[in-house]
């Protein structure tokens, strides 16, 4: 897949965010902010992030957290 695509939907990246080199659309951000611990959905997304996020971090690579209060 093109590294300029959503890891989620896979469409070309208009606009969204940046974690670790991956991409993630606006539209897939909203669908995550209102998805429900328990739905079908929630676990697509969390095995994304696992397979697409996680291991940019375990490669060693280094992973700034930001805590906004």
């Amino acid at each position: 897949m093109d590294n300029k695509r959503c890891i989620f939907c896979g469409k070309p990246l208009n606009d969204g965010i940046i974690i670790l080199g991956k991409r993630i659309c606006k539209d897939c951000i909203i669908k995550i902010k209102f998805t429900k611990p328990d739905s079908v959905f929630y676990e697509y997304y969390r095995d994304c992030i696992k397979r697409e996020i996680t291991k940019e971090i375990i490669k060693g690579e280094e992973f700034i957290w930001t805590d906004y209060h």
